[in-house]
């Protein structure tokens, strides 16, 4: 993994020479630096403005990608006429595109019910925020404390299991957060993969050069498609990190806003 501007004059030939963009990020971590609580990670506004000058450039197709729900990055952003892909590539809309994942739409009764027995089970853990995103739940223990999320997810498992949703879910790992999804094939991957599809303009044979940027593990699955595709750029954002499936690296999302502006050049 090499930091992504120690190589700048590779990677700008390359994105010079590409013939159409599919540039794809995170949110959380990606965009905004991480926060204790969800509805406090705010977009800067030079990175807003960033984003939405790039939008607007012909050569180039953007989409964020994001376990939030997509109503609530698409009010995050703010961007008009871009792809939007919410929990985490479950629900999308972009231009000439809506898509909810059939499985993941007939679940919403049973993650309702999982939902209010979480808030009942998790009240007695001081700083646990149950966020209800419709057709997937988080609950973020970031402002826990340190000795309690082993306790927190077992509570978790006992909720599930109780409502005997067992079959229905699966839960996932990220940053100080446990992500309960449907139980179903379909990833931040499998969102790539139909995005290239839909938007690529005929792919690497037209000279598409697809992006994603991302910063947790949930990110691993888009990095995988990227690196599949064999002609695209995936960049984790953190400290290197030797595990990680992408290629290439920038320290935070200061450094993403960075490379925005390099990209506008």
């Amino acid at each position: 993994m090499r930091h992504l501007f120690s190589v700048w004059p590779e990677v700008s030939g390359r994105i010079k020479e590409a013939e159409h963009i599919l540039l794809l990020t995170d949110y959380d971590g990606t965009l905004t630096p991480i926060v204790g609580r969800p509805e406090l990670a705010i977009l800067s506004e030079n990175t807003r403005q960033l984003l939405k000058s790039i939008a607007e450039k012909p050569r180039i197709t953007l989409g964020i990608l994001s376990g939030r729900a997509l109503v609530d990055l698409r009010e995050k952003v703010g961007i008009r006429g871009i792809i939007y892909a919410g929990n985490h590539g479950l629900e999308i809309e972009g231009p000439g595109t809506k898509f909810v994942h059939p499985a993941a739409g007939g679940s919403k009764h049973v993650f309702e019910k999982v939902y209010h027995g979480l808030n009942d089970a998790l009240k007695k853990f001081k700083g646990v925020l149950v966020e209800n995103k419709r057709l997937s739940i988080s609950v973020h223990y970031r402002l826990a404390e340190e000795d309690k999320p082993e306790e927190i997810e077992k509570a978790i498992k006992q909720v599930i299991s109780d409502i005997k949703a067992e079959e229905q879910m699966l839960i996932t790992t990220g940053k100080k957060v446990y992500e309960l999804r449907p139980a179903v094939t379909w990833d931040k991957g499998n969102t790539i993969d139909l995005l290239i599809e839909k938007y690529g303009k005929g792919g690497k044979e037209n000279g598409l050069l697809p992006m994603y940027l991302g910063d947790d593990l949930t990110d691993e699955d888009g990095f995988r498609a990227i690196e599949g595709y064999k002609a695209g750029l995936s960049v984790f954002v953190g400290e290197q990190n030797r595990q990680s499936k992408a290629h290439y690296f920038l320290e935070s999302p200061s450094e993403v806003e960075t490379f925005l502006e390099r990209l506008l050049e």
